[in-house]
């Protein structure tokens, strides 16, 4: 951006920012800032945006776990990480993550599972489950479902 912007001017900014995707607070406060806004003035805006329904925490959350579930796959756990690293409260973590229906949280693990296994080139069987593992770990599945699947396909 060049040079300072008044506040109405970041304010219809901001707005086309946040009506192109969903945002967090955070990522409207980085935005300011990099726009040189006040602190004084960052806090009017966030609230004028809160006002006029631009900016919504609770919907944030609830659009980025479904997309990050079903575009990417992502686990539970993955997503709640980012979410808490994206400064969301609790309780609307809980409450995106109740937008993912059990049915297909279970079918996209699977899916997921049988695609990675029969990916792995891997010959011994053991270093094939740890790569197995990592992978589903690092995409957020609890220890518990791998672990279960992990066993299952060496039984395939």
């Amino acid at each position: 951006m060049n040079s300072i912007c008044t506040p109405k001017e970041a304010l219809v900014k901001l707005e086309h920012f946040c009506a192109y995707q969903e945002r967090c607070h955070a990522e409207v406060v980085t935005k300011l800032y990099s726009l040189k806004m006040t602190a004084d003035e960052i806090d009017s805006i966030v609230v004028q945006l809160i006002e006029g329904n631009f900016l919504n925490e609770t919907r944030f959350a609830c659009s980025f776990a479904r997309g990050k579930h079903r575009m990417k796959s992502w686990g539970k756990i993955r997503i709640t990480n980012e979410l808490k690293a994206r400064q969301i409260s609790s309780t609307n973590i809980t409450l995106a993550l109740k937008e993912i229906s059990a049915n297909e949280y279970e079918t996209t693990f699977n899916n997921l599972a049988e695609r990675c296994w029969d990916g792995i080139q891997e010959k011994n069987i053991l270093k094939k489950r740890k790569k197995f593992c990592d992978y589903l770990l690092r995409r957020g599945y609890e220890s518990h479902f791998v672990y279960e699947k992990a066993k299952e396909m060496e039984l395939k």
